[in-house]
């Protein structure tokens, strides 16, 4: 939004013209591009902000992120060669019969297949107790302060109580739930080992080499699994400092000569940012006139 589209607007909100939601739905979606244009600003000139020294911290964190990111991407990389070789020894072995044992295969997919339903429910239950324990320590704090302050009613007191109690109640159903479903996974797991040692029995000696290959496989699978979550976690947080330093360096480029510099091939982007920063806040002025 310009300034001249701006006092359009304004005229128009004084003959009763208003539009609130829209002007507040356009300061979102701008917000959102400048945070884009501002990470996206940040990752592109990261490694020339080391002088500046309010950015001292994201310029040597980002350096520590990035080493260690490189690190788990090495590995990573290594750990997919091996999981290729463990693919194609596991296919080479496909062609001898396993008729003898297919039953048991079938159901430890099966019984795999419910492990994984049931990792998953364990999860959410234990992020769902997470949030309740954090929702009883906000009341709980709460209720420590107003206690020492001693200016709170006892219906308010009662109140704190009771949710107290409601969030203790429900924490406490939901780590019945999780010792279940423990004993399930537990159970599932003796069921998967007994049938890994029925299979062991009946397969012959060629058969341990294929045995080895799916070891070779699940343990590749979850190490890649631990890695790729690891780059998930690093790369965000790498955004988060991108966006900072973006942010920092966009809106000081023009009185700060370091940020002038380091910004010196992006002066498009900036001015961009600029005008985008600037119609956020005509929109929300707009949004609160109306």
């Amino acid at each position: 939004m310009t300034s001249t589209r701006y006092f359009i607007c304004l005229v128009a909100q004084a003959f009763g013209y208003r539009r609130k939601n829209i002007r507040l739905s356009d300061a979102a979606g701008e917000t959102q591009l400048l945070k884009e244009a501002e990470s996206h600003l940040g990752k592109a000139i990261w490694d020339q902000v080391e002088g500046i020294e309010a950015l001292s911290v994201e310029y040597w964190n980002l350096r520590k992120l990035i080493k260690e990111r490189d690190r788990v991407s090495k590995t990573l990389e290594t750990l997919q060669t091996r999981l290729t070789e463990a693919h194609d020894e596991r296919a080479s072995l496909l062609g001898i019969s396993n008729e003898h044992y297919q039953d048991l295969l079938e159901q430890r997919k099966a019984i795999l297949g419910k492990l994984e339903e049931l990792a998953r429910e364990r999860d959410r239950i234990v992020a769902q107790a997470r949030a309740i324990r954090r929702k009883y320590e906000g009341e709980k704090t709460k209720q420590e302060v107003l206690t020492k302050e001693g200016n709170h009613s006892e219906e308010d007191a009662a109140k704190i109580g009771e949710r107290l109690a409601e969030l203790k109640a429900d924490f406490a159903a939901l780590k019945a739930q999780r010792l279940e479903i423990a004993e399930k996974i537990a159970t599932g797991d003796a069921e998967i080992d007994s049938i890994e040692m029925e299979i062991q029995n009946r397969k012959t000696q060629r058969r341990k080499k294929a045995s080895e290959a799916f070891q070779q496989i699940g343990d590749a699978n979850q190490e890649i699994s631990t890695l790729r979550a690891e780059l998930g976690v690093l790369d965000t947080r790498m955004r988060q400092l991108f966006g900072e330093i973006g942010r920092h360096v966009s809106r000081n480029a023009a009185k700060d000569p370091e940020c002038w510099k380091a910004s010196r091939e992006h002066h498009g982007l900036v001015d961009v940012m600029a005008a985008l920063r600037k119609s956020i806040h005509l929109n929300h002025k707009l949004a609160e006139i109306g």
